[in-house]
């Protein structure tokens, strides 16, 4: 179910989902149906609850990568960058969010304006757009460039960030 392991959500649904040969649970299967079934609507809550701020965890800045099929730079981007990137300082502060120029605009970005060069990288700050870098200007170049764009970011937002 969703991509989470069957002991996650038989340990949260219980009696639900879970298979009653199963012995991992035993004090959840032996739960009466109707105790879940009225707890059901506060376990869902919490369950949608922790989800969204997983998603969103205060996370204000987000780097878009506007690409196409076939661009050449945005390929040596992905070999060269975005392997590590998620794992960079920089790209804890600001995630990288990839959007394919080809395929029709999400409803979320209709303030920020569309480019038609590939790749284009976009920092935004809580849905408005802070700074552009038009172009993949070489692995050399562009963590200063994208410093550079995070400098101009909120003080709170560098505050998050280090938490």
């Amino acid at each position: 179910m969703f991509g989470y392991p069957k002991a996650v959500v038989c340990a949260i649904f219980g009696t639900l989902f879970i298979d009653r040969r199963m012995h991992m649970f035993p004090s959840v299967v032996n739960v009466p149906f109707g105790l879940w079934l009225r707890r059901l609507p506060l376990v869902a809550g919490i369950v949608l609850a922790l989800l969204g701020s997983a998603t969103i965890g205060g996370q204000a800045a987000t780097l878009l990568m506007l690409e196409q099929p076939g661009c050449v730079w945005c390929k040596r981007f992905n070999e060269e960058i975005a392997p590590a990137y998620a794992k960079t300082a920089e790209g804890q502060r600001a995630p990288l969010r990839r959007i394919d120029i080809t395929e029709d605009w999400p409803d979320d970005l209709k303030n920020i304006r569309s480019e038609r060069l590939t790749p284009t990288f976009i920092l935004l700050d809580n849905g408005v757009e802070i700074d552009r870098m038009v172009g993949y200007p070489g692995d050399v170049f562009f963590w200063g460039l994208l410093n550079d764009m995070l400098a101009k970011l909120p003080d709170d937002d560098m505050a998050a960030s280090v938490q």
